[in-house]
């Protein structure tokens, strides 16, 4: 008698298993770090401050701020009584903020595209011809 369901029990165990824990995805993360002292926390505290004014500083957020009705000194206020977490979650928004450029990055990428065209070009013997 167990030898007539041993063959169903291998394969529903199998089943089992492959269901059960090959189909699911392992998940991963990287968890924020914790400062080990006070004074740590408020060199960081500081330094995400600093960060945020940078931004708050350019002329686009402070006339966009002004737009709103903020004056320069309730942003700084506001800035002063925001929790450590909000504080992080400002200083993380405004590095996109300022990963952006001024476009100067873009007129310079353009202008190489443009002097490897005319390189290839002339290597070529092809003439360049603007009328």
């Amino acid at each position: 008698m167990l030898k007539r369901f041993r063959g169903p029990a291998l394969v529903l165990s199998l089943t089992v298993y492959f269901i059960l824990f090959v189909t699911f995805p392992a998940v991963a993360g990287l968890i924020p770090s914790m400062p080990s002292s006070a004074g740590m926390a408020d060199q960081m505290r500081g330094a995400e401050i600093d960060k945020v004014q940078q931004v708050l500083e350019m002329k686009i957020v402070s006339d966009k701020l002004q737009a709103y009705g903020l004056s320069a000194d309730e942003v700084k206020a506001k800035l002063q009584s925001m929790s450590n977490t909000q504080l992080h979650l400002m200083a993380q928004a405004s590095d996109r903020i300022l990963a952006g450029g001024d476009g100067i990055g873009f007129v310079i990428g353009l202008l190489l595209i443009v002097l490897l065209v005319i390189l290839i070009m002339k290597l070529l013997d092809k003439k360049i011809i603007i009328k």
